[in-house]
C-alpha cells in the first residue's frame, strides 16, 4: 500500500497544495516551522481520521478559515480515494471512494500508519496515558472489536465518574446505581485486558531486536505490561475501591490505569537514559509497532518519521539508515532540516525517491 497523491486545502499552514509521492521513499526538508510536520500530519489524518497532535479539529484548520479538506489517493489492491471534509465544531465527514462512512471509526485500520515525532519521548517520560495510547493506536488499527470495546469502556467510565461527582455535589449515595456501571465495565475491560496482554507478549522480543539493531547491541532493554487486572477479579477491585472512589470522585481501578514499564540496563528508562538513548528507544518502539501492524494487516503500513536524526549520533543514525534500507519497509516519509543529509540518505535506497523542499507552507 502507498499514498500516490495528496491534496491539502486550509490544513494548518497550507492554503492549497497538491503533491505526487514516490511509492518507496519521500524526503521532506526545510527549516523548522515551515510545515514539514504538518504535511506528515495530513497523511496521518487521512489514515486515522484525526490529527496525530491536535486534540480538536479547530486547531487544525488554517488560521482565518472555517473548513479544511484533505484528499488522498492510496493504492491498495486497487486505487482508493479518501477525502476528509471538516468544518470544526459543526461537520466532519470521511469518504471512501465518494461514499461517506456512517462512523469515522469504521475507517480506522483500512490504511495502517505509524508516526514517529520528536515529542514521542513523552512515551518514556510522561505518565501512563501516553503509553496506553500507544498500545491502543496499534490494536485499534488491527481489531475493530477492540476499538468498539475501548469506546464503550470509556463512555461507561465517564458516566461512572459523573455519578461519583454527583454523589459528592448533591449528597447521598446509591450503591445500586454504581453497581450497574460496575457490571457494564466488566465485559469491555476483560476483552481489552486480554488483547493488551497478548500484544505485550508478542511485542517485547521484536522491540528488543529493533533497539539492538539501532544501538549496535550495546544496551539491554525491557518493555513489560502492567495492569491491575492481572491475576485479580475486576468486579472485586471495583467494589473494594468504592469508598476511595467516592472520596476522589473518580474511578481509581481498571484498565484505564494500565501501563508499559520501560527499563534500560535494568534501570528505569526515564531516570537514566540520555537524549540519544531515549530517541533510540522510541524509534525501536515505533519500528516494532510497524512490524506488528505489518504482521497483522494485508497491507504494509505507511511509515512517517519526523525530524528523524534529531538527537542521534552519527553511529546510531547510520545503523538506523541501514535498518530502513534493508528492513523491508513499504512507503516511508522522512523530514529533515538538512537537505544535503536527506539527499545522501536517499541515495542509499534502491529505486525511485522524491525530494520536497518546504518554505512557509509551499512545497517545491
Amino acid at each position: 500500500m502507498h499514498l500516490q497523491e495528496l491534496k491539502l486545502t486550509n490544513f494548518k499552514n497550507y492554503e492549497f497544495q497538491s503533491l505526487v509521492f514516490s511509492e518507496r521513499m519521500n524526503l521532506i526538508s526545510g527549516l523548522n516551522g515551515m510545515g514539514k510536520t504538518n504535511l506528515l500530519d495530513a497523511v496521518y489524518y487521512l489514515c486515522m481520521g484525526k490529527s496525530h497532535f491536535q486534540g480538536t479539529d479547530k486547531n487544525v484548520v488554517r488560521k482565518g478559515e472555517e473548513f479544511f479538506r484533505l484528499e488522498g489517493r492510496f493504492l491498495r489492491e486497487k486505487s482508493e480515494k479518501i477525502v476528509a471534509k471538516v468544518i470544526p465544531g459543526k461537520q466532519k465527514t470521511i469518504e471512501r471512494n465518494d461514499t461517506a462512512y456512517p462512523r469515522i471509526s469504521d475507517h480506522v485500520g483500512l490504511l495502517p500508519v505509524v508516526f514517529m515525532a520528536p515529542d514521542d519521548t513523552a512515551l518514556a517520560l510522561d505518565g501512563s496515558e501516553e503509553r496506553r495510547r500507544f498500545i491502543d493506536n496499534t490494536l485499534c488499527q488491527i481489531d475493530h472489536r477492540y476499538l468498539d470495546e475501548l469506546v464503550s469502556y470509556n463512555k461507561i467510565l465517564e458516566k461512572r465518574n459523573a455519578l461519583l461527582r454527583q454523589f459528592s455535589e448533591r449528597g447521598g449515595y446509591n450503591p445500586l446505581l454504581l453497581e450497574a456501571y460496575n457490571q457494564q465495565l466488566l465485559a469491555p475491560a476483560a476483552y481489552i485486558f486480554e488483547q493488551r496482554s497478548l500484544f505485550a507478549v508478542r511485542f517485547q522480543p521484536v522491540f528488543n531486536e529493533y533497539y539492538q539493531a539501532i544501538c549496535g547491541g550495546a544496551e539491554p532493554v525491557d518493555c513489560s505490561y502492567r495492569s491491575q487486572l492481572d491475576g485479580a477479579d475486576f468486579l472485586t477491585l471495583l467494589e473494594s475501591s468504592a469508598d476511595k472512589d467516592r472520596i476522589l470522585q473518580r474511578t481509581t481501578t481498571g484498565i484505564h490505569k494500565d501501563d508499559l514499564i520501560f527499563h534500560l540496563r535494568d534501570l528505569p528508562l526515564k531516570r537514566f537514559a540520555s537524549q540519544g538513548q531515549l530517541k533510540s528507544f522510541v524509534l525501536a518502539l515505533k519500528l516494532a509497532q510497524y512490524h506488528h501492524l505489518r504482521q497483522e494487516k494485508t497491507q504494509p503500513p505507511i511509515l512517517l518519521l519526523d525530524d528523524l536524526f534529531d538527537k542521534l549520533d552519527d553511529r546510531r543514525a547510520g545503523q538506523l539508515i541501514e535498518l530502513l534500507v534493508k528492513g523491508g519497509f513499504g512507503q516511508v516519509f522522512i523530514t529533515d532540516t538538512h537537505p544535503e543529509r536527506a539527499e545522501e540518505m536517499a541515495k542509499k535506497f534502491e529505486g525511485e525517491y522524491r525530494k520536497f523542499v518546504i518554505e512557509n507552507g509551499a512545497v517545491n
